[in-house]
């Protein structure tokens, strides 16, 4: 640089401009026929950072403007905006490329030695990438869902190349490794809709009268909010227990399916304020002691 600035103040912008040629022309590694030199590398540089910045545009204008208009889940404009970049990278990685001079055919033995690379020491990298597309294409999951898979519990809120951020209901992001999805088993609670059903037991004691326990358990779910009308909430009389006859409240719901310990503690208040107005009884557990005579004899 030190060389350039005195050439521009000794002979001029000519100098500079032939020493900046020179510069630009300086090979760094010979490929087959063609030379790569400093020029290209920058024109190769730019060139990929332009069609990663065009690509991430186009992929959101895809699906915040184009997409949306066919009444597309967010999960499923994802996934396709995802594959359309994708394909728009590679290809225009391949075009940049080769309208740079550079002789692929001498590429060969470079590709061989990055198989080599990649059958040892990037395997999990591979595997995730692969994951991702797999991911991408079947949509077993989408940004969106509320799964579980191995701890970890949340939403997904976005799927790249190599991982799946998900949020907890603690707004904890974890990055889960997309070989995760594939290889364990996934619990997804919203791949066909947001409709769950949630199971609460209550058990009361054997005076109460069961018609009257199915009866309030039903006001108050369907006085909630966050319970759905259709499917509606049905009670199941489930079994004579030790201390209590058992019911099962069987409710459905969209607004809590990220978090069902809400519900319940809702319902739970509630079933609780009416049950004390109602005067019945909520037993817990007991056992009863039956002592053999003889005891007076040891007291002797």
């Amino acid at each position: 640089m030190e060389d350039l600035l005195q050439d521009v103040q000794q002979d001029g912008i000519g100098a500079f401009l032939n020493r900046l040629n020179d510069f630009l022309e300086y090979s760094i590694i010979t490929l087959g026929s063609s030379k790569l030199t400093v020029g290209v590398v920058i024109a190769l540089i730019f060139s990929v950072f332009v069609l990663v910045i065009v690509t991430e545009w186009i992929r959101k204008f895809i699906v915040n403007k184009v997409l949306i208009r066919y009444q597309m889940d967010v999960g499923t404009r994802q996934s396709v905006g995802t594959i359309i970049r994708y394909f728009l990278l590679i290809a225009g990685f391949i075009i940049i490329v080769q309208n740079s001079g550079i002789d692929l055919s001498a590429l060969g033995i470079l590709a061989g030695a990055l198989g080599v690379g990649i059958g040892f020491g990037l395997q999990n990298i591979t595997n995730n990438f692969i994951s991702g597309l797999i991911i991408l294409f079947e949509r077993p999951i989408k940004v969106g869902d509320r799964i579980e898979v191995g701890d970890v519990s949340g939403d997904v809120i976005k799927i790249s190349s190599r991982s799946t951020m998900i949020v907890t209901n603690d707004n904890i992001s974890i990055i889960v490794p997309n070989s995760q999805f594939i290889d364990s088993p996934v619990i997804n609670w919203s791949h066909n809709d947001r409709n769950i059903r949630f199971n609460f037991p209550v058990g009361v004691s054997y005076k109460e009268n069961p018609d009257q326990i199915r009866s309030i358990l039903l006001e108050v779910a369907t006085n909630n909010e966050g319970v759905l009308k259709t499917p509606p909430p049905d009670v199941l009389f489930v079994e004579y227990g030790d201390n209590s006859i058992n019911f099962l409240l069987r409710v459905w719901t969209s607004d809590f399916i990220n978090k069902p310990s809400v519900l319940k503690s809702q319902l739970y208040y509630e079933i609780f304020r009416r049950f004390n107005n109602e005067g019945i009884e909520i037993p817990f557990p007991q056992r009863d002691l039956h002592l053999k005579s003889g005891f007076d004899k040891l007291e002797k």
